[in-house]
């Protein structure tokens, strides 16, 4: 017997359906319930063939104990190790790699030093730094936000440059990315699941949170079948190089431009009271398929976790063209001596 296990925090209403979906598919051969942990044993099995994780983000413990699955076999979804390294600024230049555009983004060091650091530590950081050409290269109003996390924390809109020293000085040892604002004319959020299917969803991220799934598509006609066939391109592209199989990918859309805003969302809201009840079967459905199809091609005894091509790309010292959507998933190749 198979067997799936969702570990969740606060939410509700996606775990027990998601539990619901999978034995109501393959209760004879598969099982799926919640991750029951009573202890954890380096290099012990965690007793699950497939791990869904929607917490251990928030939890350091659970992202111990799924690096520690993952180790023994588990296929945990989201790989544990990827994102515990995944962050929003790499993720845009990965995106400038792969063809997929991204607002012009800057990295920013933190305005207080990190613990245990001073100024010795920066003796390899140009002061200042050239912030007429970042000003120039991101332009205002723009928005800073930090490097890695999700959510909207710590959010700012900057108007000028004396608003940016304003706002930074409230940002203590965060790392800030400083981004050229889109002012868009439709916007879209897209749910990918096992890097195959796609739910191009019409969002507004200006309304109340509970109304954001409530906009319609604004492009209509060919160019509103065409732009959504590019972003479901993007949607897929992004997904293979990082290696998520359970993620959303947001859009704003500029000009007939999509660009990629916010697309590292390993644990993406799938509550039927924010993003509605079509939208909640779709994703319960699309996680329940992909769940037993992990189950179905698990291998006892092997690594089972999915890695994005970059990493593949990377081990095997292959260039950014293998992870281009034309490209075959990277080989290792047999080198002769000379």
């Amino acid at each position: 017997m198979k067997k799936i296990g969702i570990l969740y925090g606060q939410e509700n209403t996606f775990p027990q359906a998601f539990v619901d979906r999978v034995n109501q598919k393959e209760g004879a051969t598969i099982v799926a319930e919640s991750v029951s942990i009573d202890k954890v044993v380096q290099g012990e099995t965690s007793g699950y063939d497939v791990i869904i994780d929607r917490i251990s983000q928030d939890v350091p413990f659970y992202r111990a104990y799924l690096k520690n699955a993952a180790l023994c076999g588990t296929a945990v979804i989201n790989n544990p190790f990827w994102w515990s390294a995944d962050e929003k600024f790499f993720n845009n230049a990965l995106a400038v790699k792969i063809g997929v555009p991204v607002p012009n983004t800057v990295l920013m060091p933190s305005r207080e030093h990190p613990a245990d650091t001073g100024e010795n530590s920066f003796r390899n950081l140009k002061m200042p730094m050239d912030w007429d050409g970042i000003f120039k290269y991101v332009g205002f109003p723009a928005y800073m936000k930090p490097h890695a996390g999700g959510g909207w924390k710590s959010v700012y809109k900057i108007d000028d440059r004396n608003d940016l020293w304003e706002k930074h000085g409230e940002t203590d040892q965060l790392v800030m990315l400083l981004q050229e604002e889109i002012v868009f004319d439709d916007y879209f959020r897209c749910y990918c699941i096992g890097q195959e299917d796609v739910r191009i969803m019409s969002y507004e991220p200006r309304n109340p949170h509970h109304l954001r799934y409530a906009s319609e598509i604004k492009t209509q006609g060919p160019a509103a079948k065409k732009l959504l066939e590019t972003i479901h391109d993007y949607v897929i592209r992004l997904n293979k190089a990082l290696g998520y199989d359970f993620n959303t990918v947001e859009f704003a859309i500029r000009e007939g431009i999509p660009y990629a805003i916010d697309f590292c969302n390993p644990a993406p809201d799938a509550d039927v009271n924010s993003v509605g009840q079509e939208n909640f079967e779709w994703v319960v459905e699309a996680a329940a398929n992909m769940a037993i199809r992990k189950a179905n091609a698990h291998k006892e005894g092997q690594m089972n976790l999915t890695w994005g091509t970059f990493v593949q790309a990377s081990v095997i010292g292959l260039g950014p063209e293998a992870m281009m959507p034309d490209a075959e998933t990277p080989k290792k190749t047999s080198r002769k001596a000379k």
